[in-house]
């Protein structure tokens, strides 16, 4: 190399390989001591118990019931994401971990601690230790744990406070699905048992099916909010005691759910009401800060326009709310959903720059900003070749009363 020779270019990638390489030898080993976990206290404790058969069969029918249930529920937390989806292969990891590592530790945990309260305080009192007060703390540390792993390993895929709400309600619906099978298996076993006409797995379903599929999603989404206030804050102790209130929220609001429903059925249902204007008002909330993320995209590009490297077209398609759906139909396909995905990361590592600035902290977020830029402009011509033709070459950006000048430039 010559004195005056530049380094190779860095690729995306490289940045922050080490962290994303670790995270993985994380996940996989939480995978497989939770899925070995999971295996072996239900599926062996089933072939190996009294009725090996109608135990297996529960847990078939639990499936059928739960499984389908599942699938039609993971699309409305990534539906509500319009603006800068999350990437499938991280959705998919938060809700196999939600699913897989935390069902087998907490369920491991909740029988050793309702053993323990049994022995001391009668059958009663275990099975109160074991859903009111271990299973909140327990459950809730680690759904939070596959936000945490998220946030801290994965961050360039974890901006605020949006994201962290969309893993944890994917990790929790993986953990519910999971459970609403061992629930459903087991009321199918007692209506067979007792001989009666799915009394017992039909209400199972309807109230945890049908009434309160997002009560899980609910409690961890508060641990995926503390998280999200950690990544878009620029003061050192909001990033440490907002995912711990957040844990702790989500924490109070499972004690006070499975504490009603131990106590009585009637005071669960008595409840119910209260819960249910409870997930409409966050369900609102989560609309209005998917609206934010879309602002502070669009904010972030404009100057983008004014630099000359999109157009007033592109800026539109990129920032409307149906742009996944817009690239597919109408501007190319996959090259143009790829556009639209490196005009979002280039719009939001502008954004944590410029946070990172403004509160003198350091962020990785600004050695991306130059590579996307260029990655940009490759996805531009593959899109432009997807659609047979050329497109308008940029221009800089006059400002209308409609689009004023950002007040930065």
């Amino acid at each position: 190399m010559t004195p005056h020779a530049l380094p190779p270019p860095v690729s995306l990638d490289s940045l922050d390989a080490g962290r994303r390489t670790a995270g993985c030898l994380f996940y996989a080993l939480g995978m497989l001591l939770g899925g070995g976990l999971l295996f072996f206290t239900f599926f062996v404790g089933a072939v190996l118990g009294e009725d090996p058969v109608r135990e297996l069969g529960g847990m078939f029918v639990g499936g059928l019931l739960a499984l389908p249930a599942l699938f039609f529920y993971v699309w409305i937390p990534w539906l509500v994401d319009r603006f800068d989806p999350e990437p499938f292969w991280t959705l998919a990891g938060a809700l196999g971990w939600g699913a897989i590592a935390a069902c087998g530790f907490s369920a491991v945990i909740n029988s050793v601690m309702g053993a323990l309260g049994a022995e001391l305080g009668g059958k009663e009192f275990g099975a109160f230790v074991s859903a009111c007060i271990s299973a909140p703390f327990v459950e809730e540390f680690f759904k939070g744990l596959g936000v945490a792993g998220i946030a801290y390993f994965l961050k360039r895929d974890f901006d605020g406070v949006v994201d962290g709400i969309i893993y944890a309600a994917f990790v929790a619906l993986g953990f519910a699905g999971v459970e609403n099978v061992i629930y459903y298996g087991r009321a199918a076993v007692e209506d067979l048992r007792s001989a009666q006409d799915a009394s017992v797995l039909a209400g199972t379903f309807v109230m945890r099916g049908l009434l309160t599929p997002w009560i899980h999603p609910l409690f961890t989404a508060m641990t995926g909010l503390g998280f999200g206030l950690a990544r878009e804050t620029t003061k050192g102790w909001v990033r440490v005691l907002a995912p711990l209130g957040g844990y702790l929220f989500a924490v109070s609001l499972h004690a006070a759910w499975n504490t009603a429903a131990t106590l009585s059925g009637m005071l669960a249902l008595i409840m119910l009401p209260l819960w249910l204007v409870f997930v409409s008002a966050f369900f609102v909330t989560v609309l209005l800060l998917v609206r934010r993320k879309g602002r502070i995209i669009r904010d972030h590009l404009k100057d983008e326009v004014l630099a000359g490297h999109l157009t007033l077209a592109e800026l539109d398609f990129v920032t409307s709310g149906v742009s996944w759906w817009r690239a597919t139909f109408s501007w190319g396909g996959a090259p143009a959903r790829r556009f639209v995905e490196v005009a979002c990361r280039l719009s939001l590592s502008k954004w944590h720059s410029a946070r990172a600035a403004h509160g003198h902290s350091e962020t990785i977020s600004g050695a991306f900003v130059v590579p996307l830029r260029k990655e940009l402009k490759q996805r531009r011509e593959e899109m432009a070749r997807a659609l047979g033709r050329a497109l308008p070459q940029p221009a800089p950006w006059q400002p209308t009363p409609q689009e004023p000048r950002p007040p930065w430039l």
